[in-house]
């Protein structure tokens, strides 16, 4: 578990070093627009989305996953450097499509590994503490990348060429990562992996869980658009790399402190606090205009990462069956990718014709209806869980 957080830290280190500067590279120096922003990260992340389902379901029947997980960090980290040598937004595209691939192949393999690791007492705080190692090495990647910069101004592909040196780190660190025992898909025939024939469905309690999650997801476009305000109200990109680190180290901080509270409250109960916070956050991008509160708004946001994503991760490993944590897994991320496709072209046409505005109270919306809906549809399913009773 420690060993796939500092992977995660390095691979992250090096993706949010490019990152927060992608809007501004891909506005004012390949000279592009808000909507082909939403096409760049849209078709990344519903490229990466629909890979985890079939990874998901690779995972499920093979009796090692550590080879997907290496593989899929190893084609982010050979392919990231390259959106140094962009010169259309076309280039970009490419890149980033690529770098997801690499996502796409490795989450849910990975994810089920930490399930493997896990008890129904921990999972949380696992995932909990997992997101907060993702969430740190977003914060070394954009001060590195600041201080770069600062030595080197206007340098940024150089910057993005370097990105090669924390990711071949990581992809060294997996070989040290040893498979989990007993995990599913790792034993005999009596797993899925010899009853491909007959797989066992997951629960109408997760797809009920899905179904919600779609619809936060499409107000839940792309963090892109939040730097672009950002860049737009500070009226340069300076000083955006360190206001994307603060961000992921209020993102860590929440994770990791807040990472077990699922296990004692509920699932349900933490979720729908992030949502809200969510919600409220979009609002006030929607409604504010000075780069002081734009700010105050962006480091919020990085309470509802700390509150939401360990505690969804922590659901699904509720609901679905221990045979099918990968496709589950895939499912879930695939949910929230191709939601995120839906959501970044949708914001990008809304940002486009009726102003930022518009785009970020619609998202504040979607936000709301869908707590809503998760207080209604999903009763408090699962908080022990229930597989050790199957």
């Amino acid at each position: 578990m420690w060993l796939l957080g500092w992977v995660s830290l390095a691979t992250d280190a090096a993706t949010e070093a490019v990152y927060p500067l992608l809007p501004f590279f891909l506005t004012r120096i390949l000279r592009t627009s808000a909507i082909s922003i939403g096409v760049i990260e849209g078709a990344a992340e519903a490229t990466s989305s629909l890979l985890k389902i079939f990874a998901g379901q690779l995972a499920d029947r093979w009796r090692h996953k550590r080879p997907l997980v290496i593989a899929g960090y190893t084609i982010s980290s050979l392919s990231r450097p390259f959106v140094a040598a962009a010169t259309v937004w076309t280039g970009v595209f490419a890149v980033r499509v690529l770098d997801r691939v690499g996502k796409g192949i490795r989450t849910a393999p990975r994810d089920a590994m930490l399930a493997a690791w896990a008890t129904s007492a921990s999972r949380g705080k696992v995932y909990g503490f997992h997101r907060g190692m993702d969430h740190l090495g977003a914060v070394v990647g954009p001060v590195l990348a600041s201080l770069f910069l600062y030595f080197y101004p206007e340098r940024y592909r150089l910057l993005f060429a370097l990105t090669i040196v924390p990711g071949v780190v990581a992809v060294a660190l997996l070989f040290l990562v040893p498979e989990p025992e007993g995990s599913p898909g790792s034993s005999d025939s009596r797993t899925l992996a010899g009853r491909a024939d007959a797989p066992i469905p997951l629960p109408r309690s997760f797809g009920s869980f899905m179904l919600v999650l779609l619809l936060f997801t499409l107000g839940n476009s792309t963090d892109a658009f939040l730097l672009l305000r950002l860049t737009d109200a500070a009226g340069t990109v300076k000083n955006v790399p360190l206001m994307w680190a603060a961000l992921h180290l209020v993102k860590a901080a929440v994770s990791i402190m807040c990472g077990g509270w699922s296990d004692r409250i509920g699932r349900r109960a933490v979720i729908t606090a992030g949502w809200l916070v969510y919600a409220v956050v979009y609002a006030g991008f929607a409604l504010s205009t000075t780069i002081e509160m734009l700010f105050a708004w962006f480091l919020l946001y990085g309470v509802y990462y700390g509150f939401a994503e360990g505690a969804e991760r922590a659901l699904v490993a509720d609901l679905a069956p221990a045979e099918r944590l990968g496709f589950a897994f895939g499912v879930y991320n695939a949910v929230t990718g191709l939601g995120a496709l839906a959501a970044s072209l949708l914001f990008g046409f809304v940002w486009t014709i009726f102003g930022a505005a518009a785009a970020f109270g619609l998202g504040s919306a979607l936000a709301l209806v869908a707590t809503a809906l998760l207080f209604a549809i999903i009763n408090r399913p699962h908080e022990k869980d229930s597989r050790d009773e199957r």
